[in-house]
């Protein structure tokens, strides 16, 4: 299954958006972890098929209701299984 790597600007530090990342994962299925940036971004690396974290950011984007994403960028890392849940680092 592939690894992405995504990186969410905007205001994301601060306002529970790891928490919404993590609530998100799990409803999507998705694992793998989040965590916050020195820049005051947000840095995931997230495991599932690209149909659902296509969605998983879609919901990103919206937000908990606190935060504004300005941007978000995705890569593919590999496709190796590694990740068995979702954590906040």
């Amino acid at each position: 299954m592939p690894i992405y790597e995504i990186y969410v600007r905007g205001r994301v530090q601060g306002v529970g958006f790891r928490y919404h990342a993590k609530e998100t994962a799990l409803r999507h299925r998705v694992t793998g972890f989040v965590r916050n940036m020195p820049d005051r971004s947000v840095y995931l690396v997230v495991q599932a098929e690209k149909s659902i974290i296509d969605s998983f950011c879609e919901s990103l984007r919206v937000g908990n209701g606190f935060s504004r994403v300005d941007d978000i960028h995705i890569e593919i890392l590999d496709s190796e299984n590694r990740y068995h849940d979702f954590e906040i680092r």
